[in-house]
């Protein structure tokens, strides 16, 4: 959605980027249960697909739905099983308004597809049109959501565990360093629920196979044996016994 920025807030007839676009995302917003686990289908960070472009109109709306359900087709969904929904109510954030599609498979999201324009130019519109993509997958595929996401590491530790593993080998692998605010902030946040126990019987297995994954939709800029290294420094300095009052102990930056 940023990609459309200079476009939708604006009012310039410019773009960050368009097109077809997969990106590695962490969001906390996944659905979760009464314990606070995520639901299936939902994980911290996922590859986000989109594809983001200006348009002249609704005609272009109406063909990048066309151009989707033929994308769908040729990756095994069948039109009969697949189904757009929606309402015709206008939501507006700030300088912005819009429009949002939903696509269900088999009683499954799969995906969005979403009109915007901006509020003071209504000729600046744009389509941003989402799925992520290991949900794709398992849609297509439906097999076991655990399984499928962790592979042979989907009984190794519970499920809040694998995905916290996983989304702090995106944000480290992607330069981000922990500390207190910011991003580094959030990578902080993430690796405080990773039990020491289980970085002191060694993470790299995992942490590698996690890397792998990544690799192919983002250009990572950290190894997978430094990540394992600033994990495990991160995690042995929270489980250091210190005196009340004591400073944190020092973490290179």
């Amino acid at each position: 959605m940023q990609a459309l920025d200079p476009l939708l807030k604006d009012g310039r007839d410019t773009t960050y980027r368009k097109g077809f676009l997969p990106q590695p995302v962490v969001r906390f917003t996944g659905d979760r249960d009464e314990q606070g686990d995520l639901l299936d289908g939902f994980l911290t960070a996922f590859v986000n697909v989109s594809r983001v472009q200006p348009i002249a109109g609704l005609d272009d709306y109406a063909e990048a739905l066309d151009d989707w359900l033929f994308v769908l087709s040729q990756l095994g969904f069948h039109a009969r099983h697949i189904e757009v929904y929606g309402r015709v109510e206008v939501w507006r954030r700030r300088q912005v308004a819009g429009m949002t599609l939903m696509f269900n498979h088999l009683n499954l999201a799969i995906g969005d597809l979403v009109l915007l324009w901006n509020t003071e130019n209504p000729g600046r519109m744009a389509l941003d049109l989402g799925t992520g993509l290991e949900r794709l997958a398992w849609a297509r595929a439906r097999r076991d959501w655990k399984e499928m996401v962790f592979g042979p590491f989907a009984d190794a530790a519970p499920l809040s565990v694998l995905d916290t593993i996983r989304t702090a080998t995106l944000l480290l692998g992607s330069g981000i360093t922990p500390s207190a605010r910011g991003a580094g902030g959030v990578a902080r946040r993430v690796i405080a629920n990773i039990p020491p126990g289980l970085i002191r019987l060694g993470a790299s297995a995992i942490v590698r196979a996690f890397h792998q994954h990544w690799a192919a939709s983002a250009n990572l800029q950290v190894p997978w044996p430094l990540i394992c290294s600033a994990m495990e420094e991160e995690v042995a300095s929270r489980s250091v016994p210190r005196c009340p009052g004591a400073p944190r102990p020092h973490r290179a930056a």
